[in-house]
């Protein structure tokens, strides 16, 4: 069978040719030979051999030309196969792998209409039991695939008695896959009220399709699903920046409401500029071992966070919490330990990656600064570890503690939804991609793209990430893939330590949610970012294989909220083909996951889309989130409905059947 993703273009006869001409018109017969051209003289044999001397460069001209229009056509025909692919995975829950081919489509639709397909191909029917025979209820669909979507799908009913059990038509074939089989729906059903023939339906979505054929499982009984433990996350400012508990009662009355809500435990943030706020080496935990005996009281669950970055500096105004003090005054004299844009500006919010092997630290390289604090907390609260009070500690690899360039910082002027920019302009940065261009043999390749805009332009804007911008030629090809790999070898190189700091200790990675301009073929945002991941390749993978590597848990940020069709989408989003490309290719390379609410308040519908993400109902494995932390920025002073937010527990529990 032939692969989704096979070259497209072949060799055409060539239409100058006399043979293929005559092949053409008499493709039955064998071609004539011709006689012998007479020989040319005098100026005519001069224009002759002048035009055969042109000719090889002008064939190589077009020859190449040729080559280019091939691939885009390529690059045209994969973006179509990119979007059908991730209709089936949105609307059908289809367990698709991120490179998927039609025979993986294939498989995946005979499966789902009760076929078994073996992994060598062979696919056959199994045949209910006799009993039941009598009780099946078909209805065949007869539907064409195009562009994501199922339009003007024939409907014939063949009914007897009504039931929700699947099946297939006995005339078709495993071949005939085209025919989609929807089991007939309860008689009280809201779409089919009555059992007469159904003859035709005009327009039959893929949402609603999809819908029909999973309308065994009802949408909101949680009961009986997975046990996801639900951690609340503390606010920040608790701590002052000299370690002390700021306001012990008002903590105490939060810790009240959590274990009121049977929440599985708290998250804490542990601030670099905090810990070792004004010297080097110096740690003060007196703040943190405080507020550690009242989770301990309360019998409440701890997971801690590493945080390497500043904290609510990513506005105007100054940070509520900074990187520490000597950091800064070493970043006075020499500002390229901070990342930096096109434009010289520098971005204090976390430490450049090109410094993670350079000893600027007074005499420490990057890495072996997070280490030593990593390495500190574990001896400081090692009773703490010992009982299991700690379940898991969360590294921080980047700007806000996620696995990202500081692209979208405010304080440069970033606005949503604008791609952001790229930042290694640091010489750190700058002598590591002249050494990669040195390898790759092209050292005029050791720059920064050009003609990427600003933080807040629009893919279509620039040269570089509009539709066959040259993000995709080979320079941009080159450049995406190391600073991608920058980003890959600064998280392998910090969890290499972390695990040693903590051994058998949970070590979770915070991966961000990039997903405006996601329906464009670059992914312009996300390339920003570091996630090297356009239309025609997996950015996702490279990083998950590291994360792997070193055994960690992923968490991932939800964001929870649904854009319908009605609702206009200027940037291009897509946050469910987002969510359903990184959690699959985790999974698929048997990582946990996790997850992270992105925004502060959410109504029944937005707790509900939630549950989904994190327990998906018709995943074939049963995969679902290993926690889930919620976010707020108090229980007490927040707009935050405790009702709703219990009914968002239970359900995560396993425990709520209506939500």
């Amino acid at each position: 069978m032939k692969s989704i993703n096979d070259d497209a273009s072949t060799q055409d006869l060539d239409p100058q040719s006399d043979h293929s001409s005559d092949y053409l018109a008499h493709p039955n017969s064998h071609p004539q030979p011709h006689p012998h051209p007479r020989r040319p003289r005098g100026f005519a044999a001069a224009a002759a051999a002048a035009a055969t001397t042109n000719s090889p460069a002008k064939g190589k001209k077009e020859r190449e030309k040729e080559k280019e229009r091939t691939k885009l056509r390529e690059r045209h025909r994969r973006a179509i196969t990119s979007r059908m692919l991730a209709g089936l995975r949105q609307y059908g829950n289809f367990p698709l792998p991120a490179r998927a081919d039609m025979n993986d489509v294939l498989a995946a639709l005979a499966r789902e209409a009760g076929w078994v397909v073996d992994a060598d191909g062979t696919t056959y029917r199994q045949c209910p039991p006799p009993s039941h025979m009598g009780s099946f209820a078909a209805r065949s669909v007869e539907s064409q695939l195009s562009g994501g979507s199922l339009r003007n799908c024939s409907v014939k009913e063949t009914i007897e008695n009504q039931t929700s059990v699947l099946r297939i038509d006995e005339c078709l074939s495993p071949a005939s896959i085209d025919s989609v089989v929807i089991a007939e729906r309860d008689s009280k059903s809201e779409k089919y009220t009555n059992a007469s023939p159904i003859n035709t339906v005009d327009c039959l979505e893929a949402d609603q399709l999809m819908q029909d054929i999973h309308s065994g499982v009802h949408e909101n009984d949680f009961t009986g699903t997975p046990y996801v433990p639900v951690y609340v996350k503390l606010p920040a400012g608790i701590i002052n920046k000299f370690c002390q508990l700021i306001d012990p009662d008002g903590i105490r009355q939060e810790l009240i409401h959590i274990k009121s809500l049977n929440v599985d435990g708290v998250v804490v943030d542990c601030w670099w500029g905090i810990v070792e706020g004004w010297s080097s080496q110096k740690y003060v935990w007196s703040g943190y071992r405080e507020l550690f005996n009242f989770v301990r009281k309360f019998k409440l669950k701890l997971q801690v966070v590493m945080a390497f970055h500043e904290c609510g500096g990513n506005d105007s105004s100054d940070a509520l919490i900074s990187l520490p003090q000597w950091v800064l005054d070493i970043g006075k004299d020499n500002q390229d330990i901070f990342f930096t844009d096109r434009e010289g500006r520098r971005n204090t919010e976390c430490l450049s990656w090109g410094i993670d092997k350079e000893r600027v630290l007074k005499g420490r390289t990057g890495i072996e600064v997070y280490f030593d604090m990593m390495r500190s907390f574990r001896t400081e609260f090692d009773d703490l570890f010992a009982e299991g009070l700690i379940s898991a500690v969360e590294v921080g690899l980047g700007a806000s503690g996620e696995l990202k360039y500081p692209s979208f910082s405010e304080r440069m002027g970033w606005r949503y939804p604008g791609i952001g920019e790229f930042q290694c302009y640091d010489k750190y940065l700058q002598h590591s991609l002249r050494r990669a261009a040195k390898l790759r043999g092209h050292s005029f390749w050791a720059r920064g793209p050009d003609n990427a805009g600003h933080y807040n332009s629009l893919p279509h804007e620039t040269g570089f990430f509009s539709e066959r911008g040259d993000y995709d030629n080979y320079y941009g090809r080159f450049f995406l893939h190391w600073y991608s790999q920058t980003l890959i070898d600064h998280a392998d190189n910090v969890l290499s330590l972390a695990t040693l700091a903590f051994e058998e200790t949970k070590i979770i990675v915070k991966v961000p949610a990039v997903y405006w301009w996601y329906k464009t073929p670059s992914h312009a945002a996300e390339l920003t970012a570091g996630y090297h991941n356009p239309t025609n390749q997996d950015g996702y993978s490279p990083v998950f294989e590291v994360l792997r590597k070193h055994a960690v848990t992923m968490k991932f940020v939800c964001l929870g909220f649904h854009l319908s069709s009605q609702e206009p989408n200027e940037s291009l989003i897509d946050p469910e083909g987002l969510s359903w490309q990184v959690l699959n290719s985790a999974w698929d390379r048997g990582l946990m996951a996790g997850g992270e609410n992105a925004l502060l308040c959410y109504d029944r519908e937005g707790y509900k889309r939630l549950v989904d993400m994190a327990k998906p109902r018709h995943d074939p494995d049963h995969r679902h989130f290993s926690f889930f932390v919620y976010q707020q920025p108090s229980l007490l002073q927040a707009n935050v409905c405790l009702s709703e937010l219990d009914f968002f527990v239970k359900c995560m529990h396993g425990e709520m059947t209506e939500l």
